[in-house]
């Protein structure tokens, strides 16, 4: 704890502060003006705005000096790096607060694996806070390695870091009052994030008295402006797949950037160092015609408003010294960043125990367990969506091949299969998918949301199988197959989500399994991402697990063939 009479001794004048970064023009992220002042930095702390002398001096003379970016929901698993490796890459481009929902890990390791994620997370200069995972599953159609009940949370919530209850993605359970969903939305927790795509009128007035606060699971301004009417706050988002800043700023200029925040939620390791992190929504956003100082406050002070975090956000007395050195409004690309009022030192590598790894426990596959019989008719065919992960429910004449349904490269349709990877239960849900592009061989991962159980799509049976084989071997990751050949392939041994490998080695990894994938003929970007999201039986329309298709407005398993 701060020694508080020592910054008050500071904030007086009466001793000197640590540092004084002095000469900039600093945000006030209250008013949203521009203040030519020094700050004064206190056991990493502003003590006061004003003329101060400190024992250090940062200059900042022709700068721009905004408080640290703060990311209101995201999920560290999906930058496929350890805390560390994350943290490396992340403050450097300004982001000093993440909060995260860990339910990718809690999935595949339960409680256990969520308290070493959170340990490793105490080690690193990166302020990490945690939601307790509401929904592991994220319905009853997924297939984690074990449920977390209402006790699991209970004792998640217990923890320093963990600030509430995260993302309720039941959402159809919690509208119709589901006792399981009720019991946990009654938890002592301080807010509870939300997911309800598409849900608007009296569901989303249902879903915002369940006591839900804010919602990232929007694509529409119609969805915002229903949202913030309910009072719930929106969280634009910009991940890798999921691209919606351009068509929710306009909630900006209508309303103002009170109750909205930015966040990444989902982005691949490559795309964070290619483009940015939160730099990159800000820089985004003004491109896109939303004020400077609005960007600012949506990346600092109210993702901090939302969460509680009443000492982050801001450059202020008594708010925690992140701050960033930003030589231009136009790039975002910080100068200096200060950790606490400290440049960020050398991070530790961590140990990885060898209970998070070997999660890939699947029964031998072959070419006949990815078959489907078929007399004909129209079928349900997954339709992708290019920058979103709702999809389109389409009904397909399917090409027969001697009795069977096979993969239709001249139209685009492929096969996608979920296969059950925790408990090796055998189970396999097999259907169709059309928007990848791909001409011939598989790709699969273990990343697949939420269940984590592997997906794989492919135009070839054979290959398809060597793909789940392939990555049991590796125990987890992705890999991209051809004429039962590997073509690429990025082990994830941890969890089956997480490398231990460098950065430089991920985002090599990852690159070259996009790059093959694309070589098989794949023209949809980001390919293995959208992959994980066809997983998901809580985002509409038309979604795949291991037990089969799901029809996701209707809320209910469904046959490949049509009614």
């Amino acid at each position: 704890m701060p020694d508080l009479a020592r910054r008050l001794a500071v904030a007086r004048g009466d001793e000197l502060a640590d540092v004084v970064v002095e000469g900039g023009k600093v945000f006030s992220a209250f008013t949203r003006e521009w203040l030519e002042t020094e700050i004064a930095i206190c056991d990493g702390y502003v003590a006061g705005l004003g003329e101060y002398a400190g024992k250090e001096v940062v200059h900042a003379r022709g700068k721009y000096v905004v408080p640290g970016f703060v990311d209101a929901h995201m999920h560290l698993e999906s930058s496929k790096l350890l805390v560390d490796e994350f943290a490396r890459l992340v403050l450097p481009l300004g982001t000093t607060t993440v909060v995260a929902d860990p339910h990718e890990i809690a999935n595949v390791l339960g409680t256990d694996g969520v308290h070493w994620l959170a340990d490793l997370a105490d080690e690193v200069p990166l302020d990490i806070y945690f939601m307790a995972s509401s929904c592991v599953p994220a319905s009853k159609f997924e297939s984690p390695r074990r449920a977390l009940t209402a006790g699991d949370l209970e004792g998640l919530l217990a923890r320093r870091r963990v600030i509430g209850l995260a993302e309720m993605m039941n959402y159809p359970g919690v509208i119709a009052g589901d006792p399981h969903e009720l019991e946990k939305l009654a938890l002592r927790s301080s807010h509870v994030d939300g997911h309800a795509p598409g849900v608007l009128g009296k569901e989303l007035q249902a879903y915002a008295a369940a006591g839900i606060g804010s919602d990232h699971e929007l694509s529409t301004l119609e969805e915002g402006r229903e949202r913030l009417r309910a009072g719930m706050w929106v969280l634009i988002r910009e991940a890798s797949a999921a691209r919606n800043l351009e068509a929710l700023v306009p909630l900006v200029e209508e309303f103002g950037p009170g109750r909205l925040a930015f966040c990444t939620d989902d982005r691949e390791p490559e795309h964070i160092a290619a483009e940015g992190h939160m730099n990159s929504i800000v820089c985004a956003a003004v491109e896109q015609g939303v004020a400077v100082e609005d960007a600012l406050v949506m990346a600092t002070l109210n993702p901090a408003l939302w969460h509680g975090l009443g000492h982050l956000g801001a450059l202020a007395p008594g708010f925690q010294a992140d701050l960033l050195l930003l030589p231009d409004l136009e790039s975002f690309e910080p100068e200096l960043v200060l950790k606490r009022g400290q440049p960020v030192e050398e991070i530790p590598r961590p140990d990885v125990p060898d209970w998070v790894k070997n999660t890939v426990r699947v029964q031998s596959v072959a070419n006949n367990d990815f078959q489907i019989p078929w007399e004909g008719g129209k079928a349900r065919v997954i339709g992708l969506i290019e920058g979103q992960i709702v999809t389109e429910a389409l009904e397909e004449e399917l090409k027969i091949d001697d009795g069977l349904a096979v993969a239709d490269p001249s139209r685009d349709l492929a096969k996608i299969a979920v296969v059950e990877r925790h408990l090796g239960t055998g189970r396999i849900g097999l259907g169709f998918v059309r928007g990848f592009g791909s001409q011939r061989g598989a790709i699969a991962s273990t990343i697949a949301h939420d269940a984590h159980n592997i997906v794989v799509v492919g135009v070839d049976d054979g290959d398809m199988a060597r793909a789940v084989q392939r990555l049991a071997e590796l125990g987890g990751g992705l890999c991209v197959i051809a004429d039962r050949g590997v073509q690429a392939e990025l082990p994830l041994p941890v969890a089956g989500l997480l490398s231990d490998a460098p950065l430089a080695d991920v985002v090599k990894g990852s690159e070259a399994c996009v790059a093959a994938a694309e070589a098989l003929g794949c023209t949809f970007p980001a390919p293995f991402q959208m992959m994980a999201f066809l997983a998901l039986s809580v985002v509409p329309k038309l979604k795949i697990t291991d037990r089969g298709l799901i029809d996701v407005d209707r809320f209910q398993l469904v046959s490949l063939e049509t009614d």
